[in-house]
């Protein structure tokens, strides 16, 4: 009877999907780590207006990406994809200096949100390929990760282009699952 159940458990728990939010600033570098997910493949994208719905599977675990547009004028609807996340995947632009207050800003506005407050997060440190940008540990103590007691979060460096970093991030998502 007992391993009926944990079958039954098992079989939901393999069989669910987890949603996702990827989220950042235009020009951060979400549709091309969506697409990296994907198709292992960088794809021509432009800026989403709205957003692009993705499945993708890893070690069974099914994820429901959904990538929502970064521009000013699409930010204040992000709150419309939050019901039911368990995962923000937060893409930084490591070049973007100037507009990492503005990061910090929604990131910390969508932390203080009732629908995501069960939500771990990821921080893509992307375009670690780029002369001159800021590692992981310059944004992370720029957005002051270590003050984030109440959502597990852990900042990943990347190149969405070559895809490096992208799997370390999934599987730090997979690891998460029945945490």
């Amino acid at each position: 009877m007992m391993g009926l159940i944990f079958a039954k458990l098992w079989s939901l728990f393999c069989n669910q999907e987890h949603k996702v939010i990827i989220v950042g600033l235009d020009n951060a570098g979400k549709t091309t780590i969506l697409y990296q997910f994907l198709m292992n493949e960088v794809v021509h994208t432009s800026p989403t207006i709205g957003s692009n719905v993705e499945e993708i599977v890893v070690k069974n675990t099914h994820f429901l990406m959904w990538d929502i547009g970064g521009q000013e004028s699409l930010r204040s609807s992000w709150n419309t994809y939050y019901s039911n996340t368990e995962f923000i995947i937060l893409v930084v632009d490591s070049i973007d200096r100037e507009r990492l207050a503005i990061t910090k800003e929604e990131l910390y506005r969508m932390l203080a949100h009732e629908d995501l407050r069960k939500a771990a997060v990821l921080i893509f440190a992307n375009k670690q390929d780029m002369k001159g940008c800021m590692t992981a540990a310059e944004i992370s103590k720029y957005l002051t990760l270590s003050s984030i007691k109440d959502h597990p979060w852990h900042i990943q460096s990347c190149c969405a282009l070559t895809g490096e970093g992208l799997c370390q991030g999934l599987e730090w998502m997979t690891s998460r699952i029945g945490a």
